[in-house]
């Protein structure tokens, strides 16, 4: 059983309120029609965005609930920080080695829907030499590894974020802030679930303060799940056989950079 975190609630409620897949359904003829008024409106802003792919165009769109301008706007400006950010197109290892070094993010395994599966261990994390700049650099590295093992077919992918251990030396606003904006400004409709496990009473303050910056659709995918219900709860969304040792299944972790 678990639980998705709702805007008015306490962090911690009912396992009856399930987390269900809450990916809107829309209208083909109209997204279709969309889909085209976008695709002229980012021509029309800078021509070298007209080779953008339709599924990337969808995924905006739907971020922005059908929205064309909006959506143009937001891949506009998501094509423009890419080309500034990222000049290579990739963020390559030498350029997030104290990141790395931390050793806290895994790729492994895929979920009942084919999402690709990630575990991020939040008690490894730790403000370092490199700063805030190396770590949004690494986000990059460590998203676009998890995009490149999407299926066709599939959009998304499920991230289990781990918190066993974690305490105050982890707790980096910035870092979270960081991350919540380049999910969702530059990866939308990526993340399927976030599972959030073994989370301690001092997370709650850290979830408090980034709690206003993160979208209701994503707010939506996020699970806290209860440790007593941990591999029961995980088993609903992941085969025996793809899910982590650690959480009783049969695969073993792989470093994001080794996957």
């Amino acid at each position: 059983m678990a639980y998705a975190m709702e805007e008015d609630d306490d962090i911690f409620h009912s396992p009856e309120k399930i987390m269900e897949d809450r990916d809107e359904k829309h209208d083909v003829d109209e997204e279709k029609t969309k889909l085209e008024l976008m695709r002229a409106t980012l021509e029309k802003r800078n021509p070298s965005f007209k080779d953008v792919d339709e599924q990337t165009l969808r995924r905006f769109l739907r971020a922005r609930d059908l929205n064309a301008e909006k959506a143009s706007t937001m891949l506009a400006n998501c094509l423009t920080w890419r080309r500034t950010f990222i000049p290579k197109g990739f963020v390559s290892e030498s350029e997030v080695p104290n990141e790395i070094a931390q050793n806290k993010m895994f790729l492994q395994g895929t979920d009942k829907k084919g999402h690709p599966i990630s575990v991020v261990f939040g008690a490894r994390h730790f403000f370092r030499k490199g700063g805030l700049d190396e770590f949004r650099r690494f986000l990059v590295f460590a998203l676009d590894k998890l995009c490149q093992r999407i299926p066709d077919g599939v959009e998304k992918f499920t991230i289990i974020g781990d918190l066993q251990g974690y305490g105050y030396c982890n707790s980096d606003v910035r870092a979270n802030l960081a991350a919540i904006t380049i999910l969702q400004e530059y990866y939308p409709e990526r993340l399927g679930k976030m599972f959030i496990v073994h989370a301690p009473f001092i997370f709650m303050t850290m979830w408090k303060l980034v709690y206003p910056f993160i979208d209701k659709k994503t707010r939506n995918k996020v699970v806290f799940v209860e440790d007593k219900r941990l591999q029961e709860t995980l088993l609903e969304d992941i085969e025996e056989n793809q899910l982590p040792e650690i959480y009783g299944g049969k695969l073993q972790l792989v470093a994001i950079q080794n996957a």
